[in-house]
């Protein structure tokens, strides 16, 4: 009999998903105050009906509201700057309707609206490391995209990009956990193709890493097999969007396994693909969800290598296979067919959705370096095994 070795749960949103829970905001914001605070996109929500839609609802429940719009990644400039602005409104709650960026973006404002101090304080790795002490202003997630996962992590991600002095760090506290988590999937429906290309393989690779993670328990395990399985049945389906039933169908199986992504690396960490996406978006105009895209296969191929010939009695060699098998949709008949599946299968993948290569975003050889040794952040310390500065190397030289 197998023993379940002890593990920990950290804290959860309490969860809505579902197509039409988006009408549900209005009451769940009115549990909280009459202030809300509404942070959004520039451009894609408040574009679609959804947004009138919502006002009128909030008018109903007697609530008024501030608004606050995200361009581009949070940076902490934005946040200290919104933080000012918003500090002396009566906010009682905190609304956050986007993609990751924008739910980031909220997760810090809610944060520190009660304090108004600045995110450097706290921010991890650059800020003056002063420990966070809470409490946030209580805080709703609702995710327009299906990537990052951010509704159901502590984790704000904020960037400063500069070529030479640029980051990418997190604001990380149990207090951030949004309150509430509102998944409707009709809203990936104004997702353009390319960004669900991104955001979706964003999704996949957190569901791919936390699974084969050094931190990997049963239940996150069973999450992440359940996240991939909608992702394999679904993500094609909406990407290609040829008829408006099937591509609802997707985006439903999508929005679930971008919510089980973050999920799963709230709990677990992450891999090598994260821990270069930091330096890669600190220094590099390279939107997270192509990074992503673009280093999953070939990172996959090295991870594999690297264990069979360094650790080949480690458990990720076998989750690594299962995956293959799960892709694949099909029996494969050795561990290691089933392998040479799943690298090629998501090299297939990378050049199905023309992720770009890193050069597109202006890395060049003389770059290589420096991204490597910035990338031992935490996401790296918990892939399947350490990978050497010339592994790590390799794996960005194939996609430059």
């Amino acid at each position: 009999m197998m023993q379940i070795a002890p593990f920990s749960i950290a804290c959860l949103p309490h969860i809505l998903f579902g197509e039409g829970r988006i009408a549900e905001i209005p009451a769940q914001v009115a549990t909280f105050g009459k202030r809300v605070l509404i942070i959004t996109g520039s451009q894609s929500f408040r574009a679609t009906a959804h947004w009138q839609i919502l006002q009128q609802g909030l008018r109903e429940q007697g609530i008024s509201w501030e608004t606050f719009t995200v361009q581009g990644e949070p940076s902490p400039d934005g946040i200290d700057q919104a933080v000012k602005d918003y500090q002396n409104s009566s906010i009682e709650i905190v609304l956050g309707i986007g993609g990751g960026s924008v739910l980031d973006a909220a997760k810090a404002i809610a944060g520190l609206l009660p304090h108004g101090n600045s995110v450097m304080d706290h921010l991890e790795g650059v800020g003056k490391g002063i420990a966070y002490q809470g409490p946030a202003t209580p805080f709703i997630a609702v995710p327009t995209t299906a990537g990052t996962g951010s509704e159901a992590t502590k984790n704000a991600v904020l960037s400063r990009q500069d070529a030479e002095a640029g980051f990418k760090k997190s604001f990380r506290h149990e207090s951030l956990v949004p309150q509430i988590a509102i998944v409707d999937p009709t809203l990936l429906a104004s997702c353009s193709p390319e960004l669900l290309a991104a955001n979706g393989m964003d999704a996949f690779t957190q569901l791919l890493e936390s699974y084969v993670s050094s931190n990997a328990n049963p239940l996150t395990d069973a999450l992440a097999i359940s996240g991939m399985t909608a992702f394999r049945d679904g993500f094609f389906k909406a990407w290609e969007n040829k008829e408006e039933t099937v591509a609802q169908a997707g985006c439903s199986q999508l929005a679930y396994a971008a919510l089980l992504s973050g999920i799963t690396l709230a709990q677990t960490g992450l891999g090598s693909v994260h821990g270069l996406a930091s330096p890669l978006g600190a220094y590099f105009p390279c939107p997270h969800g192509v990074v992503c895209g673009t280093l999953v296969a070939e990172a996959t191929d090295i991870n594999i290598k690297a264990l069979q010939e360094r650790a080949s009695d480690n458990i990720a060699l076998s989750k690594y296979a299962n995956v293959g098998t799960l892709l694949a949709n099909r029996p494969l008949a050795t561990q290691g067919k089933a392998l040479n599946v799943l690298v090629e299968l998501l090299r297939n993948w990378t050049k199905r959705l023309a992720l770009p290569k890193l050069s597109t975003y202006g890395m060049q050889t003389n770059n290589l370096d420096k991204v490597v040794a910035n990338c031992r952040g935490g996401s790296m310390k918990t892939n399947p095994i350490v990978l050497t500065d010339a592994e790590l190397r390799e794996l960005l030289q194939r996609r430059l």
